[in-house]
């Protein structure tokens, strides 16, 4: 029990200069853009070079009021990758416009500028589940709420007619008057807070173990059930949607959580197994998970068809080499989708090697911080909720590094607070705040936190 009168750290000035540095670390990268595109500075300098210090700041003002003791590494590293992802976005739209001038390909006009309108749109979010959420266990209350919520916006776009939900083959959108949501985004959040929820209290059932084979303790029959569901879920959402990133993102996701809850390797066998499985099926029955095995394992034999995408990627990384061109100096724009897909194919480019290892370690950073607040949090339901919402970073850019390096399959996923699109960029804020708001609870003195009423003393019903 912390002593009452022992006044522990917040460590918030510690977060405020490492938001300056990044700020900072922004400004000279989008410097180095416009010198080297234009051969002079220009007042996006000052545009982008700002947006990343005022999500910084705000955010960091409403952390120091509402959530003090909360982790002071992982605003910094949102902010730092927020602020590089626009700063590229704004160097591909420069590439791509000089492209369209030279007669090669069409540009449909800057991104970057709706970039900062959804940063924007992502800061409203994070305040406001900031402000709501004073403590992280409230969540496990509507816990149903949450998973009914979730599996509609996963199922509402291939219900939806194609024309109003299909984009490049993947019926995973929402388009309305020219703007496009992608509800599954979201859905991985409210999914993870159910899992949790429903892991925890179904732990000690979980836990017993069946039949022994092969020296591996195995569930009972009876216990497949969650394990089967999730399955099931995953299959659906890859038959309807030919959304095969969400699908091994969400299965992942929930054996990940089965183990972390029960501490038994054989869900992970049985996750493999029913994997395993699944893929035979998918490549068997659907032509789109075909054609992505095809360019995996055959990439430079369709460089000029269904190739192009991850050979030109690849030929990006090769002329980046160690050291990179250069911000603004090499030619990223010649990759279909620079800015969502293939982005860190792009930094990669221009970076190198080692920019890209320098880019991959703010992610583990932030990843380890997660998984510190979940090892550090008291109650059961946070420390399963922060490893699965960490967990999600770590997957989500594992899949997408692997896809752009042909190590695995191209999934169609986008990179976490890097690469353009609202949808993405509003949940990961979403994560965030849950992740800021976990750990303030990890760190903040027991006697300074309010207790929560249990479920039998709560007057609202559980959906």
């Amino acid at each position: 029990m912390t002593d009452p009168t022992e006044r522990l750290p917040t460590r918030r000035n510690t977060e405020l200069v490492l938001i300056l540095f990044a700020s900072l670390v922004v400004v000279a990268a989008e410097g180095v853009v416009e010198g080297t595109r234009n051969g002079h500075l220009s007042s996006h300098l000052a545009t982008y070079g700002a947006v990343p210090l005022v999500v910084g700041l705000v955010a960091h003002l409403m952390i120091r009021r509402f959530a003090a003791y909360a982790d002071p590494f992982l605003l910094p590293a949102v902010v730092l990758l927020n602020g590089l992802g626009l700063v590229m976005i704004h160097r591909l739209d420069l590439g791509l416009a000089q492209q369209a001038r030279e007669g090669i390909g069409d540009y449909a006009g800057a991104a970057a500028p709706s970039q900062v309108i959804w940063t924007a749109v992502g800061l409203v979010v994070f305040l406001a589940i900031i402000l709501l959420v004073r403590d992280h266990r409230m969540l496990q209350r509507y816990a149903y709420t949450l998973a009914l919520a979730g599996l509609f916006f996963l199922v509402l776009p291939s219900v939806l007619p194609a024309r109003y939900s299909e984009v490049n083959n993947a019926r995973i959108w929402i388009l309305v008057g020219g703007i496009s949501i992608q509800p599954g985004e979201l859905a991985k959040i409210l999914l993870t807070i159910f899992a949790s929820s429903y892991l925890v209290s179904k732990r000690d059932v979980l836990s017993l173990a069946g039949r022994r084979f092969l020296g591996v303790d195995l569930p009972r029959g009876r216990d497949f059930g969650p394990l089967l569901v999730a399955w099931l879920i995953c299959i659906g959402v890859l038959v309807e949607g030919h959304d095969l990133g969400t699908s091994v993102l969400f299965f992942g996701l929930f054996v990940v959580l089965l183990y972390v809850a029960t501490e038994r390797i054989s869900w992970v066998i049985l996750g493999v197994v029913f994997f395993a499985g699944g893929s035979y099926v998918a490549y068997r029955l659907f032509s789109s998970v075909q054609i992505r095995v095809t360019v995996w394992l055959h990439a430079f034999s369709y460089t000029q068809t269904i190739g192009y995408q991850v050979s030109q990627s690849l030929f990006g990384l090769g002329t980046g080499g160690l050291f990179g061109t250069g911000l603004g100096a090499g030619h990223p724009e010649l990759v279909p989708l620079p800015s969502t897909d293939f982005i860190l194919s792009s930094f990669g480019e221009e970076l190198g090697l080692f920019g890209l290892v320098a880019l991959l370690m703010i992610y583990v950073l932030f990843i380890a911080r997660g998984f510190a607040a979940a090892l550090a949090v008291r109650d059961s339901f946070g420390k399963l909720l922060a490893t699965g919402l960490s967990f999600l970073i770590g997957l989500q850019l594992f899949v997408v590094a692997a896809g752009i390096s042909r190590l695995l399959p191209e999934t169609g996923l986008t990179t976490p607070f890097l690469s353009y699109g609202g949808s993405s960029l509003i949940s990961n804020y979403a994560l965030l705040a849950l992740l800021i708001r976990i750990s303030d609870s990890a760190r903040r003195p027991t006697t300074s936190r309010p207790p929560l009423k249990p479920l039998s003393e709560e007057h609202a019903a559980v959906v």
